[in-house]
């Protein structure tokens, strides 16, 4: 993971931009030297038009100078950062339903309403935000399961797969062992040590080839352990529907079979969740993430490019300019 940026080496010397600025200041604010005599007065029509504009062109000249040399000295930096891991984190696979029960309105989010997959899915990426180290893969699964990306640590691919997942995508039965089963799939040859499927669903298991406990057997005879999550109620919940008078809210029953995913964390060495709303899902994926952690060792190497020369070599230039254009200078 590599990183790029702008630094300075001494960055308190920038406190001298300070004093050069009031020094302009005084120098535009200053009368110049002057005899006081009554008939000079006339004089000043004599002075060409350019005059005055000259003048200050000199003390703006030199602040741009004293600018540049501060800079130069503080000495600017571009570097890259790049760390190398010397020990594996976790090796994650969200299980993730899309069945058609995830259109369930009954979370919010910003006090809006929404469908269950929508505050899942802002969930789920905020997790993967807070693990960098790790390796995650999802697998999507309704009536039937398949990898939608494998164990990564390019967060940027699994933010945007996350956000593109939709109810439907894999059907709209719910397969849970066969998600089981292609986690374990992806899980079982890793060369890590510390091996996690976290399954979330909000139905029970009516499709599939594998049921859920038997794929949860094979994943704990391989060393996977297995946290299950139940989202939503089991009862009435509320879903938008397109009538002919506009988008209205209908009320289905839907069914969580609370007692088999109990038995799938169990089974799995895991632990079981329940969330009917956004904040207990949120506290959920919290618990998760501190349940799950390992010990990382990150080696960080910096590259520094030199950049104070570019500041310099400038500052000089503007002082050949101004001695070349000292003739042009205007007398007092």
């Amino acid at each position: 993971m590599d990183s790029e940026g702008l630094r300075f080496a001494y960055p308190q010397l920038l406190f001298l931009i300070l004093p050069v600025a009031a020094w302009l200041f005084w120098a535009f604010k200053r009368r110049p030297n002057a005899i006081s005599y009554p008939i000079t007065g006339f004089l000043s029509q004599l002075v060409p038009s350019g005059h005055r504009a000259r003048t200050g062109v000199f003390p703006m000249l030199r602040a741009l100078v004293l600018l540049l040399l501060v800079i130069a000295a503080a000495r600017p930096q571009a570097y890259t950062a790049s760390q190398e891991i010397l020990s594996p984190g976790v090796d994650i696979i969200l299980c993730m339903d899309t069945s058609g029960s995830m259109l369930a309105m009954d979370f919010a989010l910003d006090n809006k309403p929404v469908t269950r997959l929508a505050a899942v899915k802002k969930v789920a990426k905020d997790f993967v935000k807070k693990r960098p180290h790790d390796r995650i893969g999802i697998v999507v699964f309704g009536s039937y399961a398949f990898t939608q990306v494998p164990p990564t640590n390019d967060q940027g691919l699994l933010l945007s797969l996350i956000e593109d997942m939709a109810v439907g995508m894999a059907g709209q039965a719910t397969a849970i062992g066969d998600s089981l089963a292609v986690a374990g799939k992806r899980l079982k040859d890793l060369p890590g040590t510390s091996k996690v499927v976290i399954l979330l669903t909000d139905g029970e298991e009516n499709a599939g080839e594998i049921d859920a406990p038997t794929a949860a057997r094979a994943l704990a005879a391989l060393g996977i352990r297995i946290h299950a999550v139940g989202v939503g109620t089991t009862g009435s919940a509320p879903f938008l529907q397109r009538t002919l008078f506009g988008d209205q809210f209908v009320y289905r029953q839907v069914v969580m079979d609370e007692e088999a995913l109990k038995r799938i964390a169990q089974t799995g060495g895991g632990s079981y969740f329940v969330a009917t709303d956004t904040a207990q899902l949120e506290a959920i994926y919290d618990e998760l993430d501190q349940l799950e952690k390992t010990e990382v060792k990150v080696k960080k190497f910096f590259h520094f490019q030199e950049l104070f020369t570019w500041f310099l070599a400038t500052a000089i230039l503007l002082v050949a300019l101004e001695l070349f254009a000292w003739r042009w200078r205007p007398l007092p």
